[in-house]
C-alpha cells in the first residue's frame, strides 16, 4: 500500500530551475503550505493536514532533495541554498494559482520557510516555525558539550566525500537514530511511517548532506547579509519549539524577536516531532497564526 495523506491528491509540480517537486494537496479555502523536516517527508504533516483541510487548501510538498521530489546534483552552493529551496515553494504554489499563502515549516522546512519570509514578503502572509532558530543563530548558540546534540550538523558540514560515504554505509542506523532519539512517544511514528522515512532518506543521502552543507556556508552568508541590512520578517510569525533556550543557555524568544517583530513564541512539551505527537496543539497554533 502506498502511504499518503487521506483524501489528498498527490501531484508533481514545477519548482525553481527546472526542478520538480512532489506534493500532496487537499482541502479547500485559503492556501496553506506545510514544509517537512529531517529525516522525514511530507507525510509528517498527515495528522495536521487532515485537521486543517476543512479550512484551507493544504499543500504539503517534499522539499527538493527529499522524498519523491527531484534531487539535483549539488554542482554549486546555490543548488541547496535555502534561498533556492524557498524559490521552489513560491514557484510550486504559483503553479497552483496562489500568489499569496501562509507557510509553516518544521526543522529543515522551517529554515526554508524563514528564508521564504525574508525573500518573498509580498507572497508569505503568515509564517509558522517549528523547533528551529535561524541558521545564523543556530551556529551561534551551539557551544560546548551541549552542542553534541547537533553533531550531525557538524558532520554534514564537512567537504564532499566523507559524510556521504559514512552515512550511506550506515543509512538506517544513522537516520533511525534521530527518529528514535527525537520521538518522545515512539507510537507517533508507526512502523510503516518509520520505514518510509528510512527508505526515503537512504535514497537521498547526497542531497540531504548537500542541504545541511549549505547551512554551514551559503545560508549563513545570506542570513548575515539580512542581519547587516536590518531585514526582518514583515508578516505575523508563530514559533513553536522545545525549550532549547534552557537546554543550550540562550534566550530563544529573544533570538526570534530580533527577526520577527510580530511574534507569538510558544514552548511545547511534545518533543521534536510535535506535528505527529501533538497534532491538535500544532493545528491550533496554525489556526491562531492565520487568524492574526
Amino acid at each position: 500500500m502506498t502511504l499518503g495523506i487521506t483524501g489528498f491528491d498527490h501531484v508533481r509540480l514545477p519548482g525553481a530551475d527546472g526542478v520538480e517537486l512532489a506534493a500532496a494537496i487537499g482541502g479547500s479555502g485559503s492556501p496553506l503550505v506545510l514544509l517537512h523536516g529531517f529525516p522525514q517527508t511530507h507525510l509528517m504533516w498527515r495528522h495536521v493536514a487532515e485537521r486543517l483541510a476543512g479550512e484551507h487548501t493544504v499543500i504539503c510538498p517534499d522539499l527538493r532533495g527529499y522524498g519523491a521530489s527531484d534531487k539535483p546534483a549539488a554542482t554549486g552552493p546555490d543548488v541547496y541554498a535555502k534561498r533556492t529551496m524557498a524559490a521552489d515553494i513560491v514557484a510550486l504554489t504559483a503553479a497552483l494559482g496562489h500568489e499569496r499563502f501562509a507557510l509553516v515549516g518544521h526543522d529543515r522546512g522551517a529554515l526554508v520557510a524563514f528564508r521564504a519570509g525574508l525573500d518573498h514578503p509580498e507572497t508569505i502572509t503568515h509564517l509558522g516555525i517549528l523547533d528551529v532558530v535561524p541558521t545564523l543563530d543556530m551556529w551561534n548558540v551551539l557551544h560546548g558539550v551541549p552542542a553534541a546534540v547537533g553533531y550531525h550538523l557538524f558532520l554534514m558540514a564537512q567537504p564532499p566525500g566523507l559524510p556521504e560515504t559514512m552515512i550511506a554505509n550506515s543509512a538506517d542506523a544513522f537516520f533511525g537514530s534521530f527518529l528514535d532519539a527525537w520521538a518522545d512517544d515512539p507510537a507517533a511514528l508507526p512502523r510503516d511511517i518509520r520505514a518510509e522515512y528510512l527508505r526515503a532518506s537512504a535514497a537521498a543521502v547526497p542531497s540531504i548532506v548537500a542541504d545541511y552543507r549549505a547551512s554551514a556556508g551559503i545560508d549563513v552568508t545570506h542570513d548575515q547579509a539580512d542581519l547587516d541590512a536590518g531585514s526582518q520578517l514583515a508578516m505575523p510569525v508563530t514559533v513553536v519549539q522545545q525549550d532549547w533556550g534552557a537546554q543550550l543557555g540562550y534566550d530563544a524568544a529573544g533570538v526570534w524577536r530580533a527577526w520577527a517583530p510580530d511574534l507569538d513564541h510558544r514552548l511545547t512539551r511534545a518533543g521534536h516531532f510535535m506535528a505527529e505527537q501533538a497534532p491538535d496543539e500544532i493545528a491550533a497554533a496554525v489556526r491562531d497564526l492565520v487568524a492574526r
